[in-house]
């Protein structure tokens, strides 16, 4: 129950400032305030490293389903606890939306009912097609794994490891903000797109299928032992 908890409270945090960071600080609101894409990318980064030390000891913050299961193929957790953690996970981000809805609902004016949410194509912000938003999405959850399975290995000192998974993360919105608005996370992508309907929940799948692939892809470079021997948590 701790570890749900703590996976719901993670990725609650991730979608309502991540996503918040787009919606509320973005240009579309803010003008010629708007944080622009360093400033998102950071948003969703800092959420990052503020939950892994938050939460990582009590669930490893996963706050993303690709991430578990990336965790369950290496051999770092079995199907119960991945199960609870993708329910939580799924769970927190679709209250992070509603509230973040809730929020935007209480803006007098300039509010378009944008959630940052994830897309492609005419229209989305730098109109990239639905192959350039798949790779992207498969190669950057792919390489997110990486990390975040490497620098939790047992083999290497664990203390800096929020704040590397977390610049990571930021370095992979900067690059695809523009052409996917960046997800790498299925439960990051769900719950926004419940609230903003429309292109969100008819592109949901890439969302979801390709950030399992890059992740489960991950999953099997450290359960065959290629880039590590003998891996474990």
């Amino acid at each position: 129950m701790q570890k749900a908890i703590a996976e719901f409270i993670g990725t609650f945090t991730l979608v309502l400032f991540g996503c918040g960071a787009a919606v509320i600080a973005g240009p579309s609101i803010a003008g010629a305030g708007t944080v622009g894409v360093l400033g998102i990318a950071f948003s969703f980064g800092l959420a990052i490293v503020a939950m892994a030390y938050a939460i990582g000891p009590i669930s490893g913050c996963h706050v993303n389903p690709a991430v578990s299961l990336g965790a369950l193929i290496a051999g770092r957790m079995n199907v119960s606890d991945f199960i609870t953690y993708v329910i939580a996970q799924v769970a927190g981000a679709i209250v992070g939306a509603l509230v973040l809805f809730i929020i935007m609902q209480g803006k007098a004016s300039g509010w378009t009912g944008g959630m940052g949410t994830n897309g492609w194509g005419s229209g989305y912000l730098g109109e990239y097609n639905v192959i350039s938003a798949f790779i992207f999405e498969v190669v950057a959850t792919f390489i997110f794994l990486v990390v975040i399975l490497g620098v939790t290995h047992k083999l290497v000192p664990h203390h800096f490891a929020g704040l590397a998974i977390g610049l990571t993360l930021v370095m992979i919105h900067i690059v695809g903000i523009n052409v996917t608005g960046v997800s790498v996370n299925p439960a990051r992508s769900l719950g926004p797109a419940l609230f903003a309907g429309g292109a969100a929940l008819s592109q949901l799948w890439l969302f979801i299928v390709a950030p399992f692939i890059g992740a489960a892809l991950a999953g099997f470079v450290y359960k065959a032992g290629i880039l590590y021997n003998g891996d474990a948590a």
